[in-house]
Parts: structure tokens; sequence; C-alpha cells
């Protein structure tokens, strides 16, 4: 995922993000399926997918600190 991909990724409301990160880790199980029955070409696409999965996840963790910290300081 590019810079200008991941800054848009925090440009998201956290229930979009989670259903990016739904959808990236049903698109991961579908690679690891390929890749177990031989059907998959491009093995790195388990590997980017999974990358992308993480960073999804290290938005909403922002994203939800955030949100803590500011209803802590109020």
């Amino acid at each position: 995922m590019k810079n200008d991909e991941l800054k848009a990724l925090r440009g998201f409301t956290v229930a979009e993000l989670q259903q990016k990160a739904r959808e990236t880790k049903e698109q991961l199980f579908n690679l690891r399926f390929q890749l177990r029955t031989g059907h998959l070409s491009d093995f790195s696409r388990v590997k980017a997918t999974k990358r992308e999965y993480a960073q999804i996840q290290t938005v909403i963790s922002e994203k939800r600190l955030a949100e803590a910290k500011q209803h802590g300081a109020a």
C-alpha cells in the first residue's frame, strides 16, 4: 500500500475501516485457499494482502486511541 493510499485510509471512519478490513480478510482467505489448491500464480499477493490488513488494523487502533484520548481530556 502506497503512502497516498495510507493517507486516504486515515480519512475513513472506523466503521468504513472495519468494513474494508472484513473485505481484506475475506480476500486473504480466498488467496490462501487458492494457494493450498495450487491455483495461485502470484504468491506475493498473499504477503501484500496480509500487510494491507495489518495497516488497516493499525489505522483503526490509531483512531480508537485518538477518540479515547479526546474523550478523556474533555
